[in-house]
């Protein structure tokens, strides 16, 4: 397994590479590894020939300088669970400044009103943060395709909108048994923690399986509820939207998808999930 902290290093690896005609295939993380970043990584190796992974914990993404302080940081340990994979993936683990340079930035975009509700009302530009490191991550690695998964949904539909000609693929969310999605932030829980977390996917599939039978403002109420009457749990929002332009709904129009957008504080640890309703 080679690691790469200088992009011309990797760059000039990469550029040997497509000369024997590999393709590449990226997947982007923040470290802290799990096996929801590993099925992505598995899909990469399957379908490219030569497979690059980012380790770079995101300043710029982070709205709280705690919340940045505390995110774990294991790079040996990342690099372990990587060669479970394959001992032929490329690592990217740069510093901040061999991403920005001598002072780091974040871009304007317009995101057509996609950042305008969920993530965006509540992480004041999180997605300006984390579309300016996609996008300089994706300059250096050029990458043919790259690999997001749905947990982080609205983040997969601002990253397709910057029109760039890489093919963006979306992969299904990984769950524990309990069905609590899987998450960096989930080391911060503890099993007890985690037991109370899993309500949190019971209540989407409750949305789900009810989508028909009631009113959209009744099932948030009612989940609003059942999320609420754990202690260790209090719902920072619970939103229905299309896929397409993330517009919360209060009426399903059967023409088009639709997602449940949740966000639930776990003894102070902050999770989000999602589940397609049709």
């Amino acid at each position: 397994m080679k690691i790469f902290h200088q992009k011309f290093k990797l760059i000039e690896q990469l550029e040997r590479l497509r000369k024997l005609g590999s393709d590449v295939g990226f997947v982007p993380t923040m470290g802290a590894l799990h096996e929801g970043h590993l099925s992505l990584l598995k899909k990469s190796c399957l379908n490219n020939k030569v497979t690059v992974v980012s380790i770079f914990i995101n300043p710029t993404q982070f709205s709280s300088s705690t919340d940045l302080s505390t995110y774990p940081n294991n790079l040996k340990e990342d690099c372990r669970l990587l060669k479970t994979i394959s001992d032929e993936i490329l690592v990217f683990a740069p510093d901040s400044k061999e991403i920005y340079g001598d002072k780091m930035y974040v871009k304007s975009y317009d995101f057509k009103g996609l950042d305008k509700f969920m993530e965006g009302e509540f992480r004041n530009n999180h997605f300006e943060g984390v579309a300016t490191v996609v996008e300089i991550l994706l300059n250096i690695v050029k990458p043919d395709t790259v690999y997001f998964g749905e947990k982080d949904f609205q983040q997969l539909q601002i990253i397709k909108s910057l029109k760039t000609k890489i093919n963006i693929i979306g992969c299904k969310t990984q769950r524990e048994k309990s069905g609590l999605a899987l998450s960096s932030r989930n080391n911060k829980l503890s099993l007890k923690s985690k037991k109370v977390a899993s309500n949190i996917f019971k209540n989407l599939t409750f949305i789900k399986s009810n989508i028909f039978n009631y009113k959209i403002e009744d099932l948030r109420n009612i989940v609003s509820d059942k999320i609420n009457s754990f202690d260790q749990m209090n719902l920072e929002y619970l939103i229905i939207a299309d896929e397409d332009k993330l517009v919360p709904t209060d009426s399903i129009n059967y023409k088009k998808k639709y997602r449940a957008f949740i966000s639930v504080f776990v003894d102070g640890i902050r999770l989000i999930d999602n589940i397609a309703l049709n």
